[in-house]
This record gives C-alpha cells, sequence and structure tokens, in this order.
C-alpha cells in the first residue's frame, strides 16, 4: 500500500477545507428526520452539486468529477472533521448508484444520476419486509408481469428514509417457483405512485426515520428494472457489499469521531478512561489504512464483511466509551447518545455480524464448513 499523496490530492484536501469552511451551515440544519430538515438537506445537496462535491468520483456527465476514489476518501475525511450535514441522498449516492455502475443501462444512469446528485430524487431501501427478518432470501413481496413492466404487491418495513423519499429499490420474486436466491428480480419505484402507501415508523424520539411501504398493484416499467428479471440476488448483493464496505461507512466519519472522542477525554479529566479512548483512536486510524488499502484490490469479503464487521465495532465502542465519559450527563449530551443509539444497528443492517463472521469464516479463512 502507498501512503505517499501526490501533489493534486494535496490541493484537492485544501480545496475541500477552503470551500466547507467557507459554506457550512452556521448553524445546524433540522433533524433530517423532518419535513423542515428534508428540503434543507437537498438544498445543501444542491450546494454540494454545484462545487461538484456531492459525488466527486463519478463522471462529469453526471456531476462529478471523475476524480480517483483516493478523492473520494479525502473529501470524507474533511467533510466529518468539519461537521458536515447528514448526506440526505445517502442510499441513492452510496449504495443504488454503484449498483447502477455495475448493473444499469447507460439509459437508467443518464436518467437518474443527475438527479440523484441534486437530491431531487431522495432514495429509500426496501429490503425488509416483516416475516423475513435478515433472511433477504425469505422475502414474499412479489412483481407479476403485465404489458410494459410489472406490477408490485406486498409488504417492506424498516426502509430507511421512506418517510420522506420520492422513490425506494429493492428485491422482489417474479418467480415463485423458483429456488429461495433465484427468482428474484430488483425493481426501482416511486413511493408516491398510485397502489403505493408509505406508513411512518416514529423512532423513541419522535422522527419517523423509518417508514413501511404496502405495495397494491403499483406499476414498474421495464425501464426500472436492474439487470435481468430473475437476476436479482446477484444484483442484491453488489448494493449490500457497498452497504457493508467503504460507501456508506467511510473511515473519515470514524477519525472525526475518535477526535471528539479525545477533546471530551481531555475535557473530562477521567484517567481511568485513557486506554479505551486510545483504543478508539487507534482503531478509527487502522480502518482509515484499511479505507486505502481497499483502493489497490477488488471488492470481495477482505472489504465488505471484514470492514462491516471493523467499522460496526468500532462505531460501538467509540459511543460507549463517550457515555462512559459523560456518566450522569450522557443523557443530556444528545449527539453521544443519538449517535450510540444508532449505532445498536450496526452490528444488524447490512446483514448481522453473526452472517459476516460466517463469511468471514468461509470466504477468507477457507475454514470447512
Amino acid at each position: 500500500m502507498n501512503l505517499d499523496v501526490d501533489a493534486e490530492t494535496t490541493a484537492f484536501r485544501a480545496e475541500v477545507r477552503e470551500w466547507l469552511a467557507a459554506r457550512l451551515p452556521a448553524t445546524p440544519l433540522p433533524s433530517v428526520d423532518s419535513t423542515e430538515g428534508d428540503v434543507a438537506h437537498r438544498e445543501w445537496e444542491r450546494t454540494l452539486t454545484e462545487a461538484r462535491l456531492s459525488a466527486v468520483s463519478w463522471p462529469v456527465e453526471y456531476g462529478g468529477r471523475d476524480a480517483p476514489p483516493l478523492h473520494w476518501l479525502v473529501f470524507e475525511e474533511e467533510y466529518h472533521a468539519a461537521g458536515g450535514p447528514v448526506r440526505i441522498g445517502q442510499n441513492g449516492l452510496f449504495l443504488l448508484a454503484p449498483t447502477l455502475f455495475a448493473h444499469g443501462t447507460a439509459e437508467q444512469r443518464d436518467r437518474l444520476l443527475p438527479r440523484m446528485a441534486r437530491a431531487d430524487d431522495v432514495w429509500a431501501q426496501a429490503w425488509s419486509e416483516p416475516d423475513a427478518g435478515s433472511d433477504l432470501a425469505a422475502i414474499r413481496s412479489r412483481a407479476t408481469r403485465t404489458d410494459g413492466g410489472w406490477l408490485l404487491f406486498g409488504q417492506k418495513t424498516w426502509s430507511s428514509r421512506a418517510a420522506y423519499a420520492d422513490r425506494a429499490f429493492g428485491l422482489f420474486r417474479t418467480d415463485p417457483d423458483a429456488e429461495r436466491h433465484r427468482g428474484l428480480t430488483y425493481l426501482m419505484f416511486d413511493l408516491r405512485g398510485e397502489g403505493v402507501t408509505v406508513r411512518p415508523i416514529r423512532q423513541l424520539g419522535g422522527a419517523p426515520g423509518f417508514a413501511e411501504i404496502f405495495l397494491d398493484g403499483a406499476f414498474v416499467p421495464d425501464a426500472d428494472v436492474i439487470g435481468a428479471p430473475g437476476d436479482g440476488w446477484r444484483v442484491a448483493m453488489s448494493t449490500a457489499g457497498h452497504e457493508r464496505g467503504l460507501s456508506l461507512r467511510s473511515p473519515g466519519r470514524f477519525l472525526a469521531a475518535a477526535g471528539r472522542l479525545v477533546d471530551l477525554w481531555r475535557d473530562s479529566g477521567d484517567d481511568a478512561l485513557g486506554d479505551r479512548v486510545a483504543d478508539a483512536w487507534i482503531a478509527a486510524q487502522a480502518y482509515r489504512l484499511h479505507g486505502y488499502a481497499a483502493l489497490e484490490r477488488p471488492p470481495g469479503p477482505h472489504s465488505g464483511s471484514l470492514g462491516k464487521l471493523f467499522w460496526s465495532e468500532l462505531d460501538l465502542a467509540l459511543h460507549e466509551t463517550a457515555l462512559d465519559l459523560l456518566g450522569p450527563h450522557a443523557e443530556v449530551r444528545g449527539g453521544w447518545l443519538d449517535g450510540y443509539l444508532f449505532a445498536l444497528a450496526g452490528p444488524i443492517y447490512a446483514g448481522t455480524n453473526e452472517i459476516q463472521r460466517t463469511i468471514v469464516a468461509d470466504r477468507v479463512l477457507g475454514l470447512p464448513r
């Protein structure tokens, strides 16, 4: 792994740092899980897009800079260090877009990516179902053939961003007689169209960070199938790989959190937890090096499953240490508490950590079944 940074990358880092210092909102935006926050975060994404910073590694025609992946890692480091707003379009930018680059058509990319970069379309994930749990292959929602496309039936739950999103992507069973991982098709659909009902799921704090989606004959044209009908599992695993890997959880966010944890520890005067703070800071640096190394090898369980195990447990360690430092003040220092509540989901989504350990044992270590 080459850790030498060229002059172009150094100049890009300086540009991003200067741009963020000049344009970051002076006060935090309203919660992304609110009507006001939805509007404000979409507007922020358009500001990023005007500077071609929403997706720096995308081709220019889609709103990017056609920059190398290293520049994306650098942007993420600077963005999180500066305390940039939540990326409202992250499901599209970091999950669906890589899937479209790998499996989509040129027409789909031309039609969807520029709107995605500007947050004209915010995307939700439509994977989980009430009776499937973490077993994605057990889904029952179905798509049936009709003239020019498909009709969707069924229910999706815990759909992130669905309460305010415009569109969603997910798997549907198109051949009920096929084996579990076969006969599935990857489809995109409108959340505000006929035959679609979105029911927000309010969390303990009252905000609807997730929603249920009920489908009763919603129409999807053939142009919104990603990959071939029946080949949805392979396409979905491409999306899941990005959800587990660097795309959704870049090292920059953990470097920033580790830096805040060190500051909190220094302010607390609590020497007893110094070892845990140091461990978390070192782990964040290790994940950064893992990210740089991942740029030099093809995607796979090394960057996906191993990475997901590492960052999800690191996220918990960072926040648990912070809460222990805060002690009885933890509940009124909402940033760390809110982050901890979200970190609890890390070992569950994108394939539970138990599943990831099985993948690592089988595909990385080659252990016998």
